[in-house]
């Protein structure tokens, strides 16, 4: 089986007080990754980013996602640079063009989406490395910047998006592609094909969020996760049996995790549904060791 990170997320219903212990528990566990989640009106991410990499020692946390029309990139940079200062090698930095309704509710969509993603990530990669970074673009402007603490390692930045323009995008200029819950090995594979027209090497990265939940009882399993699928599958814009879950017995999660690395994924993020996530979790990590 091909090798690929196992991550979880911290869903934003959850309250972020338990943050802390769960980040603990779930390094723990054994788990690679933890993401946090940047939604408006639930969690601010790089707040949450903090509390998990300061409460654990090993786990890598990933900001899934920034909006780049809710974060200047001089600040965004800036907020990476401490976090990658303070816990070096350990943060992936996720970046996306936000929901458009959601943007546009605070006033922050901007007239090119495209555009605004492109130059937002340049300009936060060239500030992490520790340039001097002048921006005149169509969305974003920096007048001769540069960090004064710059990070001795840039993080992987990595772009958040969904459609065909915006995962070429990504193979221009981003580290890596994450994709929302419900995409499956297709739309993996999809996605790198993207990548490559946009110019990504083979060292581009693949993170996939996926639907999960771990039972032996599938009418609870559907129970748990039917809401949410059907949701996602109207925002897809596919049938709900064509939403892709990681949900069922631990040993078929486990091979859903395969199917998903053999596409081309290298890190699969688990969003659980269900109660007790993280004896979910403990169960997948089990079964894929066994």
């Amino acid at each position: 089986m091909r090798n690929v990170r196992v991550g979880v997320m911290y869903d934003r219903e959850w309250d972020p007080a338990g943050l802390r212990g769960f980040a603990r528990e779930v390094e723990g566990a054994g788990v690679d990754d933890l993401w946090v989640v940047e939604d408006l009106g639930w969690n601010g991410g790089i707040s949450a980013a903090a509390v998990a990499l300061g409460a654990t020692e090993r786990v890598r946390v990933g900001l899934g996602i920034a909006p780049a029309p809710l974060r200047s990139a001089a600040l965004l940079a800036m907020e990476l640079a401490t976090l990658e200062r303070a816990f070096p090698g350990r943060l992936v930095a996720g970046i996306g063009h936000g929901v458009r309704e959601w943007m546009a509710s605070v006033g922050a969509a901007p007239r090119s989406p495209l555009a605004l993603l492109e130059e937002t990530v340049l300009a936060v990669r060239g500030l992490l490395r520790g340039e001097q970074v002048a921006v005149d673009g169509r969305e974003v402007r920096l007048d001769g910047l540069r960090l004064v603490h710059p990070p001795q390692q840039v993080p992987p930045i990595v772009a958040g998006v969904v459609q065909p323009r915006s995962l070429e995008l990504a193979g221009r200029v981003a580290d890596g592609t994450l994709l929302a819950e419900g995409n499956g090995p297709r739309e993996v594979r999809y996605a790198h094909e993207l990548a490559r027209k946009g110019g990504a090497g083979d060292g581009h990265g693949m993170t996939v969020y996926a639907i999960a939940c771990v039972g032996d009882d599938a009418g609870e399993v559907a129970r748990a996760t039917r809401p949410f699928v059907e949701s996602q599958a109207e925002w897809l814009g596919c049938p709900p049996d064509e939403v892709f879950t990681v949900a069922g017995t631990a040993a078929r999660a486990a091979d859903r995790i395969g199917e998903l690395a053999a596409a081309g994924a290298d890190t699969v993020v688990l969003r659980f549904f269900g109660p007790d996530p993280l004896r979910q979790l403990r169960a997948v990590l089990a079964a894929r060791k066994s």
